[in-house]
């Protein structure tokens, strides 16, 4: 019997956009700087602490995930990959069947609207209104959480459930 995967998938926090600077090189704004800390704390208190973690190499893509994983008990292994910078839904699929098979909780950290289109590709069906709230908006800071029975290397489109979808915001002191 394969073990229950769960994979989440995090869109980067809110951006800058300092004249000229490069897209990739953008940082965080400072909503970005006090909602990437409410992800993290979010992916503890959901229970959502990854085992390995597969973040862009977009600045902002890191510094999100850095901030997010101060939060967590224990820092999970985290790999920058350049593909998750200009993916579409097909690049990232192929990133998670990568992925090994002691892996049980794979996190994303990427970006729109990649994200959006591949949480959707995933999707055969939604618990609540958690499709619905992706196909309307999958803002900066999203969590969604799917669930698969497969192994990585047999995810496919329609395969998993969206178990949960979550927009964490943090608050200015």
């Amino acid at each position: 019997m394969t073990t229950l995967r769960r994979l989440v998938v995090l869109r980067h926090a809110k951006s800058a956009r300092p004249p000229g600077v490069a897209d990739a090189e953008r940082p965080l704004a400072e909503r970005g700087l006090r909602d990437a800390p409410a992800a993290g704390r979010w992916l503890r208190d959901a229970g959502c602490v990854p085992d390995l973690v597969v973040c862009s190499t977009a600045v902002r893509a890191r510094e999100t995930w850095d901030l997010a994983a101060r939060e967590l008990p224990t820092g999970p292994a985290a790999r920058h990959d350049a593909r998750l910078y200009g993916a579409d839904a097909i690049d990232l699929l192929a990133v998670v069947r990568e992925t090994p098979d002691e892996v049980a909780t794979l996190l994303l950290v990427g970006h729109n609207p990649a994200l959006e289109e591949f949480v959707l590709l995933l999707a055969s069906e939604g618990l609540g209104d958690t499709l619905q709230r992706v196909e309307e908006k999958f803002p900066t800071s999203a969590i969604a959480v799917l669930t698969q029975q497969t192994s990585w290397p047999e995810a496919a489109p329609g395969g998993s459930l969206l178990t949960d979808i979550a927009v964490p915001r943090g608050t200015s002191d």
